[in-house]
């Protein structure tokens, strides 16, 4: 077992990462009262738990692993959501938006809130812990043609959601076949 000399400084830790870790557990569970309780959670298992970080270059990436953990526990007592009542066309929905503006943070989340948990997760874990497929596959035990397929259809939703006005009004525009 290192020393405490080794150990990381919580207040540097907690001063770098807060926002992540705080934005990461907002994303996952759509509740500021919840990614707060996470947020104090992960913080206070990182310091119980400090002799396991080895090297302060990996210090997000753990703060982030232990993140999701904490949600995923969280997220047991909570019921699944239907996925028929997300009624994802993905004929409808155009590979990449036109126009990119920015996303409104609200919508953004609400459109995620949208998302059954199993779905969110490895979508968070695609992008905010930048994990690879395998990775994400490894770390939840899934085979990766269902971490693919689980991931296709949250950046579908997301897309649908988030872009309805701009296909709407694309579709406004298209000229009719004759």
């Amino acid at each position: 077992m290192p020393d405490d000399r080794h150990k990381p400084d919580m207040e540097a830790l907690v001063a770098e990462h807060y926002r992540a870790v705080y934005a990461y557990a907002y994303r996952l569970s759509g509740a500021v009262d919840t990614a707060e309780e996470i947020t104090q959670q992960v913080f206070l298992i990182a310091q119980q738990h400090s002799d396991q970080l080895w090297r302060s270059e990996n210090a997000r990436n753990w703060l982030l692993a232990i993140t999701r953990n904490c949600y995923l526990k969280s997220r047991a007592r909570r019921r699944p959501v239907d996925m028929s009542s997300l009624s994802l066309s993905p004929d409808s929905i155009p590979a990449e938006p036109t126009g990119q503006d920015d996303i409104d943070r609200q919508r953004l989340q609400e459109a995620l809130d949208e998302l059954p948990d199993d779905f969110r997760l490895v979508l968070l874990m695609f992008y905010f812990e930048e994990l690879s497929y395998r990775q994400i596959a490894d770390r939840l035990g899934l085979p990766m043609g269902t971490v693919m397929s689980r991931l296709a259809r949250a950046k579908q939703h997301l897309r649908n959601r988030l872009f309805a006005a701009q296909l709407r009004r694309a579709r406004r525009q298209e000229p009719t076949p004759l």
